[in-house]
């Protein structure tokens, strides 16, 4: 049973509990750390945004000739999904090996280095040449990794530190500080790429990384040595079960419906995103063309319009993660919250069909994108708060990469033939997301029914 929360003049209540409180439910004690994992989260989502805009700036311009057929930017984009699902086909049993030899803050030490390290190198092998093919895709193959690795773990971590019930009320207070991050970076790359261009941002994120994980750290230390019970405190420090992330989500229903609704909202948004970026790409080299780009090359173009698109979004995030999400948890739950981004989704295909102006698609696809990251993300998280700790470890990590992907490679196959074989409009490839959207909307259902059965047979937290 849902306990109430204290007033705001709750004497046992710190400072900082009160003034959480503001946001949502936060009881005695709860503040600090919720403090510390939502400026945990800022800062990796801003390392993530730092470099977001640079994927598209080095992708975007390719032109690659393969046996008299040549494909775009924004084409390739389409089709790395493919390349992306396949990779972690690897990449999840290797990071399954990995969380079962290790506990959970060397795992993540681990992981974290890694990228870091690959950063630096990028930076080596790139800086002060032209940015070509191999670079433009390579990066963005190793972007596709790192995002969703990297925040899976984040979201992981979070998870096992809080309970059902906690996370419920929480984790609309971490989401707000990723999506604070996430506004930062936009803000900062906004403002760096034109003077520093579009290397030295990669050692910047790097840092930001390092940051992090001297912070994650501090949570590891802190919770396992306030844990409610020693084995509690034991099992943090213990490395997880032998089971890998696929054979624990092909086991349970559950899973697979999150992994299912994880696929296709993604297949639904890429189709979406190739939209904007093929209508981005004309106009890019139509501005460049007849001198209205402001002296700015084609890809600069295209990297500060996403930067500003990225801008706007997170602003609309941040909004919706402060006022909104703790209060559509408490007023309808997380299993019913999953409808919310399907009924955006019908209102921007809708307008995709009946306009494909670049304009108005920038719009349509901010909200739809802001919902994405600030509520839906939030929301598909919290289903995995009544698993176990192996599912929110390796069983998360499975559905925010491998099915998260497997959404990329579908749409790619769906953008071959649209595109290549079929020669259709965006505004076709929009009604096919119309389609999609319905049968979205049936898992949703499915899913919330199960989580529903799950919450309920959690043990009732103590005031």
């Amino acid at each position: 049973m849902a306990v109430a929360a204290a007033p705001f003049g709750d004497d046992s209540k710190s400072i900082l509990d009160r003034m959480l409180g503001l946001t949502g439910d936060v009881r005695n004690g709860e503040g600090t750390t919720a403090l510390l994992m939502a400026l945990n989260g800022f800062l990796i989502l801003a390392a993530y945004y730092v470099i977001r805009p640079l994927r598209d700036a080095f992708l975007l311009p390719v032109k690659i000739d393969i046996a008299g057929t040549l494909l775009t930017g924004p084409e390739i984009r389409q089709y790395t999904g493919g390349i992306l699902a396949a990779l972690f086909l690897f990449v999840v049993p290797a990071y399954g090996a990995l969380a079962s030899k290790v506990n959970r803050i060397k795992l993540i030490n681990t992981v974290t280095l890694f990228f870091v390290a690959n950063l630096v190198i990028f930076y080596l092998a790139a800086n002060g040449g032209t940015p070509g093919a191999g670079l433009g895709i390579t990066f963005y193959l190793w972007m596709g990794i790192f995002n969703l690795m990297v925040v899976a773990q984040f979201w992981a971590l979070a998870n096992d530190i809080y309970t059902p019930e906690e996370g419920k009320r929480l984790f609309a207070i971490v989401g707000f500080g990723a999506s604070a991050g996430a506004i930062f970076g936009s803000i900062v790359i906004r403002g760096l790429i034109r003077p520093l261009g579009l290397f030295l941002p990669m050692l910047i994120s790097g840092a930001i990384l390092l940051l992090c994980l001297v912070l994650t750290n501090i949570i590891h230390v802190r919770e396992r040595d306030k844990a409610r019970s020693v084995a509690a405190s034991r099992a943090a420090e213990k490395p997880l079960g032998t089971d890998g992330g696929f054979q624990l989500v092909f086991r349970q229903k559950y899973l697979l419906l999150i992994g299912v609704l994880t696929l296709i909202a993604q297949y639904v948004n890429t189709n979406g995103n190739y939209i904007l970026t093929a209508v981005l790409n004309r106009a890019a080299e139509a501005a460049v063309a007849d001198g209205t780009a402001g002296g700015l090359n084609a890809g600069q173009f295209i990297g500060a319009f996403q930067a500003d698109v990225d801008l706007y979004q997170n602003i609309l995030v941040v909004l919706i993660q402060l006022f909104l999400v703790a209060r559509i948890f408490k007023w309808v739950g997380v299993g019913p919250s999953l409808f919310f981004l399907p009924m955006v989704a019908l209102f921007s295909y809708g307008l995709f069909v009946a306009a494909p102006v670049l304009a108005l698609i920038r719009i349509a696809k901010i909200t739809e994108n802001a919902t994405d990251y600030s509520l839906q993300n939030t929301a598909r998280r919290a289903l995995f708060l009544p698993t176990s700790r192996e599912a929110k470890y390796k069983a998360l990590q499975a559905v925010e990469t491998f099915f998260w992907r497997s959404g990329d490679m579908f749409s790619a196959v769906t953008t071959l033939v649209i595109v290549q074989v079929l020669a259709l409009s965006e505004r076709q490839f929009a009604g096919l997301n119309l389609a999609m959207v319905a049968i979205w909307m049936i898992v949703a259902f499915a899913l919330a029914k199960e989580n529903k059965k799950l919450m309920a047979s959690q043990p009732a937290s103590a005031e």
